[in-house]
């Protein structure tokens, strides 16, 4: 066998799609964690210099926050290691479907072990449509902010009363009803969106949902590759048993 058919025969083993959900999936959970652990900690700054000036006021949801950020780096450790874990048993699988070696053969073991990265990797695509849910949420807060900003900075808004204008965080949970502060309004409320903080943590909540939406497809991905070699495989066990009789 010449250089170029030998080459020719690793390149057929390689599991394009597993490479190319790992490539997303590292890339995804890269950008949901950095980016929602800097946007958490801009955040709380925005809330303890703007609407909640008493720290027992959001003592629990600093707490709730730190926790969250500490998940995020358990998040960051798992994906690396189970991405790198899928990748490899997409090259095994992938030589044992299309029998590129001789030592790459179906055994119960092995099909036990597809089945349950197939079960695992649809509990991990469940829980990261969640997610990609819950990490909208920030999203939609900072825009409806954002946009009351801009209407208050608009010239053809007419307003004759900007202070009228307020975004209470309270109505939203985040913060308990006796904070104070709790809201800004009119000219105050224009220069809390004119904040370094706030477009920061704003544009980076929006790359980290866009980066939990990466990875959901890359779960995605990874589940059909997944299910359809371990379909093969579990094929290919019954005709390996037609054949001995």
């Amino acid at each position: 066998m010449g250089c170029f058919e030998c080459c020719i025969k690793c390149l057929g083993g390689v599991p394009y799609a597993s490479l190319v959900a790992t490539i997303l999936c590292f890339s995804g959970v890269a950008l949901f964690c950095g980016c929602g652990h800097v946007a958490l900690t801009g955040t709380v700054a925005i809330l303890e210099t703007h609407f909640s000036k008493v720290t027992s006021d959001h003592a629990m949801l600093s707490d709730i926050i730190q926790l969250m950020q500490y998940v995020i780096y358990g998040i960051a450790s798992f994906f690396f290691l189970y991405g790198i874990i899928l990748l490899a048993e997409g090259f095994y699988t992938t030589s044992a479907v299309k029998e590129l070696h001789s030592e790459f053969k179906t055994t119960i073991c092995g099909r036990c072990i597809s089945g349950m990265f197939v079960f695992l990797t649809y509990i991990l695509g469940i829980a990261w449509l969640g997610v990609f849910g819950f990490s909208a949420v920030p999203v939609f807060l900072f825009y409806n902010m954002w946009s009351t900003c801009a209407t208050i900075k608009s010239p053809m808004a007419n307003l004759t009363d900007i202070d009228s204008i307020c975004v209470d965080v309270r109505q939203y949970g985040i913060i308990p009803w006796n904070a104070t502060p709790g809201k800004a309004c009119g000219s105050t409320l224009g220069d809390i969106c004119s904040t370094s903080e706030f477009y920061l943590s704003y544009h980076l909540y929006i790359v980290a949902c866009a980066g939990a939406g990466a990875t959901v497809i890359a779960l995605l991905i990874y589940m059909m590759a997944t299910t359809y070699n371990f379909a093969v495989l579990k094929f290919k066990s019954r005709e390996d048993c037609c054949t001995k009789f």
